[in-house]
C-alpha cells in the first residue's frame, strides 16, 4: 500500500479528477483491480493493495473537532483508507456503520497494543 499525506489543494486536485467532487476532503483511497491492471508482476512480489491519500490540514482541522490528537486522527484517516481498499464503503447507513465499527475496533486493537 501506498501513503501519501499531503496538502488541502492536492487532495482537491485529485478529488476532482477521480471522483468529480471540487472540494477538499480528508481522505482519498485509490484500489488496483488486479485482473484490470495492465502491469505484469512476479507471483513472489505481494500484490499492491492500493494508495491511500491524507490531507494534513484535514486532519489537523478534525483533531481539534473532535477533541484527540492530531497522530490519533491521522491513524483513524490511514485505517479508513485502508479499509476502503479492502472493499468497505459508507455510501448507505448500514454499510458506514459495519465499517465505522471495523475501523474503531482496529484503532482500540492498536492503541491497546502500541508500545
Amino acid at each position: 500500500m501506498g501513503l501519501l499525506v499531503t496538502d488541502d489543494g492536492t487532495i482537491k486536485k485529485l478529488n476532482l479528477t477521480y471522483r468529480g467532487q471540487d472540494s477538499e476532503t480528508d481522505v482519498l483511497a485509490f484500489g488496483t483491480n488486479k485482473a484490470q491492471s495492465r502491469f505484469i508482476s512476479a507471483p513472489s512480489i505481494p500484490p499492491h493493495l492500493g494508495d491511500v491519500v491524507v490531507s494534513y490540514p484535514r486532519a489537523v482541522a478534525q483533531a481539534e473537532e473532535y477533541g484527540c490528537s492530531v497522530e490519533q486522527e491521522l491513524h483513524r484517516l490511514v485505517v479508513h483508507g485502508m479499509l476502503h481498499l479492502l472493499g468497505y464503503d459508507d455510501q448507505s447507513d448500514e454499510e458506514r456503520e459495519k465499517m465505522w465499527n471495523k475501523q474503531e475496533t482496529i484503532l482500540r486493537q492498536f492503541s491497546e497494543n502500541a508500545i
